[in-house]
């Protein structure tokens, strides 16, 4: 039986109760129309939370800040962000600067700075210009319909907002899940994403917090692949506080079931929106993989499709050269049966046995020049299933990414 997931309308991450977001225009990014830079999400009440953390040896001081405050307690009241700056690679001042920061929003909204998280995005190797997030801090306003107003001081390269919101039912009670995320180079992560902020109002066990937001993650977030490049400001937080009022969620339980699979579908909206939204892409491309050995050969195998610069030009010059699709499934070093693989472009097989196949070229062009490419390789060697996403690698992507910071 289907489980009943309901999407709601311009919903975001404070669509669940308790919820409330703010941002401001400080200066950290360049002047535009509507551009905000500086923001926070806010639970009324204290929140059970949970997040990953980017893998990358080298990280933001606003990452390990947030990782040593959740160490030393789940239960936090917000997150402050801000867009612009990364707040990495500046010595010892980036570890005083997101001390600061989260002084400065905790005194905001009047909580103990143990209560509140960090996050930076932007630009690498420089430092936070302190002064004018002092003179902004108490300039933010909170409103229940906020989350769009932090979706948008989120975004550095991204062309549009990401954001969802879904409601279930638990036990007579309405339980609402939101996020928003940002993320649009350097897309390639190892937990979650550059950015992506998840709130629910559902009461729920702590450690099965921790456990379906990881969970969440590795299917969503760390099966995008953009660049091939692995921020080092990757977060992602989940902040549970309870409003809803139902009895609480543990493991092994329908209800339990319930709420990681809505989880789930939010932390998959944003992440294919993450891949549809790439530097310079013209098409989202998904990766499915089916018939592995196990789960984690087809995640690394679907993954590996998406991320490769061959695949991604043979998309966006939609050239159907299928070659390149194995080549790509064959550098994983996953065991296979070469003589079992079959290719599909959007439903259209090309390869069968792992040889080509008599197949109309012109029909698999037109199928490359979609807005949307579906590459689907059977393995037929087991039972493991996934699914990847990533872009096309265009002109666009080279001359924006050369000329970054000039």
């Amino acid at each position: 039986m289907p489980l009943d997931i309901r999407v709601l309308d311009n919903g975001t991450v404070t669509s669940p109760k308790g919820f409330k977001a703010g941002a401001v225009y400080s200066g950290l990014k360049t002047p535009g129309p509507g551009k905000t830079d500086l923001g926070m999400l806010v639970s009324d009440t204290p929140a059970k939370t949970a997040a990953t953390f980017s893998q990358n040896s080298i990280l933001s001081p606003s990452v390990t800040t947030s990782r040593e405050s959740l160490d030393k307690g789940r239960n936090k009241r917000a997150i402050v962000v801000n867009s612009g700056n990364a707040n990495c690679a500046v010595g010892e001042p980036g570890f005083k600067d997101a001390l600061e920061v989260v002084s400065l929003a905790a005194n905001h909204i009047g909580v103990d700075p143990s209560d509140v998280l960090v996050c930076s995005t932007g630009v690498i190797g420089v430092e936070l210009p302190m002064g004018l997030i002092r003179a902004h801090m108490n300039k933010i306003e909170f409103s229940e319909d906020g989350g769009s107003d932090l979706a948008n001081a989120i975004i550095t390269t991204d062309t549009l907002l990401k954001q969802k919101a879904v409601s279930i039912d638990v036990g007579g009670s309405t339980v609402t899940i939101g996020g928003i995320s940002k993320g649009s180079g350097m897309i390639h992560p190892n937990m979650a994403t550059m950015l992506a902020f998840m709130s629910t109002d559902a009461n729920v066990e702590q450690e099965f917090l921790s456990v379906t937001l990881s969970e969440a993650v590795n299917i969503s977030f760390n099966l995008v692949s953009v660049d091939t490049d692995q921020s080092t400001n990757d977060t992602c937080i989940l902040m549970a506080n309870g409003a809803a009022g139902n009895a609480e969620i543990a493991a092994g339980t329908p209800e339990g079931e319930l709420f990681a699979a809505a989880v789930t579908d939010v932390a998959t909206h944003l992440a294919r929106e993450m891949a549809r939204d790439g530097e310079g892409a013209t098409k989202l491309i998904e990766s499915t993989v089916t018939g592995a050995h196990t789960v984690e050969d087809a995640r690394v195998a679907a993954r590996s499709i998406v991320a490769s610069p061959l695949v991604k030009t043979a998309v966006y010059g939609r050239d159907p050269n299928w070659g390149r699709i194995l080549m790509a499934l064959g550098k994983t070093s996953i065991p296979l049966d070469e003589s079992k693989i079959q290719v599909f472009i959007n439903d259209i097989q090309i390869v069968e046995g792992g040889a080509a196949i008599p197949y109309h070229v012109e029909s698999v062009v037109q199928a490359l020049g979609r807005p949307e490419v579906y590459l689907r390789v059977a393995l037929n060697v087991g039972d493991g299933d996934a699914t990847a996403w990533g872009c096309d690698l265009t002109e666009e992507y080279v001359v924006f990414n050369s000329a970054y910071t000039t």
